[in-house]
C-alpha cells in the first residue's frame, strides 16, 4: 500500500468525533422538517453545516464500508453479503480504513456501537485501526433471534455484545437480546463520553467512531424515554437518540475541546422499509435500495467552530465515500490516503471550510443490494435504470430509463422520457460516469464478496 504510515502525534491536531444514527430518515430531525423533538441535533446543525444532499448506499454494510474505506462498496465486495461457503463478509483486512489512517497519524482511536463490517477475527474494529471497541458485530436484528421458540434448536449461537482492545481477542460482555437491546445506546454513549474525557485530559488527539443502534428495528426505546416525546414509540426512540448524541456533545464541551473538535453526525440509511416501522424520508420518493432519492438522501451535518461556518445549509452533493479523504485533509493528513487503489471519495474540505462553493462531486452512482446499478444522479438530474416501489416488491427495469429533474420534480413523479422525450442528453453524463468506473475496474478489478483479497498486482 502506498501511504505515509509513519506514526506522529501532534496534540494541536483537531479531534474527530463521527456519530452515526441507524436508519434515521431525511425528514425525521426537526432541522429537516421533522415533528418529533430533536433539540440537540437541531442545535448541532445550526452550529455547523447542514447537508441537504448527502447520499448513502443501499444498506448498512455498504454505507459503513464506504465511510471507512472511501471506496464504493462494489469495489470492496460489500454491496451484498456472500452466501454460506463463499467466504466472510465485511471489509477485507487489506483495506485501509479511517481507523488505520487516524491511528497512523498518531491519534488515539476508538469505536463504540454497531460495526457490521465483518464478524470474524481480522475484520473487527480492533483489527482495522481502532485501539478499542465496544458494541455488536453485526446488526440490531440479532437481538430478537433468541425470542423465537425454535431458535435454540437452530444451532445458531446466541448473539452477544462485545468489547476488546487491539492486539487481543474480543470478549463477550452480555447476551444481545430483547432485554439488553433498549439499553445498548446508553452504554455506547457512556463509554464514548469516558473516552473523550480521558483523551482530552491527557491532551492526546483522538478519533472516535460512535455508531448508535437506534432507529433500527426491533424498535425498543430505553424505558426512561417512554412517552417523553408525546408521540409514539418512533418519536420516543428518536428523542432518545437525540439525547445520546447530546451526551457526547456535552462531553466535548465540558472537556473544553469543542473549538478543536470536528463533529460529524449522519445516518447510514433512510427511515424504515415499511410504513409500520415509522419515520420519514421527507419529500423524497422511495425507501431502502429503491433507486429513488428517498433511498439515497439522509441527514448529515458537520461542526467545527471557527472553521466550518455556523448556520450553513447546502444542496451540494456529498457521498459516504467522501468522509475519508475529506477528514484526512481537514486534519492535515491527506498524504495518508492510499494511492495504490481507487479512492472514490472526493476531498470536500475546501467546501466545508467555505473556501469553495462546490463540494467537488457532481454525480452519485447508486447500486442495489444485488450489486447492479439502480440509478445515477448527475448534478440536478437523475437517471433511474431500475427501481423498486416496495420492500417486498420486485425490482423493475423499465424499457427506457426514467429521467427526472430534481429541481422541478424533487419527488420523482414526472418521468421526462414519458412526458417530453427531449431529455436523452442526460444519459451522456450518466454513461460517462459508469464508463469511467468500468475503465477503473478493468485496471483494479472489484473485490468479490467474501474474497480474501491481499492486494493488486
Amino acid at each position: 500500500m502506498t501511504t505515509n504510515s509513519e506514526q506522529t502525534s501532534n496534540p494541536s491536531q483537531p479531534n474527530v468525533v463521527f456519530m452515526v444514527g441507524d436508519n434515521v430518515g431525511w425528514g425525521d430531525l426537526g432541522c429537516y422538517g421533522g415533528l418529533a423533538p430533536t433539540p440537540r441535533l437541531d442545535a448541532l446543525a445550526e452550529e455547523g453545516h447542514r447537508l441537504n444532499n448527502y447520499n448513502i448506499e443501499a444498506q448498512c454494510t455498504p454505507t459503513r464500508s464506504a465511510i471507512m474505506s472511501g471506496r464504493l462498496p462494489i469495489r470492496t465486495g460489500n454491496c451484498s453479503v456472500p452466501l454460506p461457503g463463499q467466504g466472510d463478509y465485511g471489509l477485507s483486512p487489506w483495506e485501509y480504513t479511517m481507523g488505520n489512517l487516524f491511528s497512523d497519524a498518531g491519534y488515539a482511536t476508538a469505536a463504540f456501537g454497531k460495526w457490521h463490517l465483518g464478524d470474524k477475527d481480522g475484520r473487527l474494529p480492533t483489527d482495522q485501526g481502532f485501539d478499542r471497541w465496544f458494541g455488536i458485530k453485526n446488526t440490531s436484528d440479532e437481538s430478537a433471534y433468541s425470542s423465537y421458540p425454535l431458535f435454540a434448536e437452530s444451532g445458531s449461537p446466541i448473539p452477544k455484545i462485545w468489547e476488546g482492545v487491539a492486539g487481543s481477542p474480543v470478549t463477550e460482555v452480555a447476551d444481545f437480546d430483547l432485554a439488553t437491546r433498549p439499553l445498548l445506546d446508553e452504554q455506547i454513549a457512556a463509554r464514548a463520553v469516558d473516552f473523550i474525557k480521558e483523551k482530552a485530559n491527557g491532551g492526546e488527539p483522538f478519533f472516535t467512531y460512535i455508531c448508535f443502534t437506534q432507529m433500527h428495528p426491533p424498535l425498543i426505546n430505553h424505558p426512561d424515554f417512554t412517552g417523553k416525546s408525546k408521540g409514539g414509540i418512533y418519536s420516543d426512540t428518536l428523542n432518545e437518540l437525540d439525547y445520546r448524541s447530546g451526551q457526547v456533545l456535552d462531553a466535548i464541551e465540558e472537556a473544553g475541546i469543542a473549538d478543536n473538535t470536528i463533529v460529524v453526525w449522519s445516518s447510514d440509511n433512510p427511515a424504515g422499509r415499511s410504513q409500520y416501522m415509522g419515520g420519514s424520508n421527507g419529500p423524497w420518493r422511495g425507501h431502502f435500495a429503491s433507486g429513488f432519492e428517498g433511498g439515497m438522501r439522509v441527514p448529515a451535518m458537520v461542526r467545527w467552530p471557527g472553521k466550518v461556518k455556523a448556520g450553513a445549509v447546502s444542496d451540494e452533493i456529498l457521498s459516504a465515500v467522501d468522509w475519508l479523504p475529506t477528514l484526512a485533509s481537514l486534519v492535515g493528513e491527506s498524504g495518508r490516503v492510499p494511492t495504490d487503489r481507487p479512492i472514490d471519495g472526493v476531498d470536500a474540505s475546501a467546501f466545508l471550510l467555505g473556501d469553495s462553493p462546490s463540494s467537488g462531486r457532481d454525480h452519485v452512482i447508486f447500486y442495489g443490494s444485488d450489486s447492479a446499478v439502480m440509478s445515477v444522479k448527475w448534478k440536478t438530474m437523475k437517471v433511474v435504470l431500475r427501481y423498486c416501489e416496495s420492500n417486498s416488491g420486485p425490482i423493475v427495469q423499465p424499457q427506457w430509463p426514467l429521467i427526472f429533474d430534481l429541481i422541478d420534480d424533487p419527488a420523482e413523479e414526472s418521468d421526462l422520457m414519458d412526458k417530453r422525450l427531449d431529455c436523452a442528453w442526460v444519459m451522456r453524463p450518466a454513461v460517462m460516469a459508469l464508463g469511467a468506473l468500468a475503465q477503473s475496474a478493468a485496471q483494479y478489478p472489484h473485490i468479490k464478496p467474501g474474497e480474501e483479497f491481499t492486494g493488486y498486482s
